[in-house]
């Protein structure tokens, strides 16, 4: 049962690996989006934002794969798996993957806790 804390792990940077790099290669298409949730993603779209949450989301992805930066990764993909929740919540008005991502970043931090005690314990 070793592996078990890293099945989340995994899980997030197969997802963030695939969605980061089909918006560059675009081999899954993603369907159109309206109202509120269309300008939005139109507007970081246009101004090139959102290719570089893209090339976040893809060098994030690959230190949770390695090893030694994988506490790291976590850490840093916390706030983007936030974001996606926090944009179908409150623009798209339909939770999605974003609960999925919330869900496993927490479950995977939780389970390297011990790698985040000295960072913390530094608060008292």
């Amino acid at each position: 049962m070793k592996f078990l804390p890293l099945i989340p792990v995994y899980l997030l940077a197969i997802i963030y690996l695939v969605f980061g790099s089909n918006f560059f290669l675009h081999f899954i298409q993603m369907p159109p989006m309206e109202g509120n949730a269309g300008a939005f993603i139109g507007l970081i779209y246009s101004t090139g934002f959102l290719a570089f949450v893209k090339v976040l989301e893809i060098l994030f992805a690959i230190l949770l794969i390695l090893k030694p930066t994988r506490a790291l990764g976590l850490l840093l993909i916390a706030p983007i798996s936030l974001n996606i929740l926090l944009f179908e919540l409150f623009i798209a008005h339909q939770p999605g993957i974003g609960i999925l991502l919330v869900a496993l970043n927490s479950w995977a931090i939780y389970g390297a806790r011990e790698k985040y005690f000295g960072v913390v314990a530094s608060f008292k």
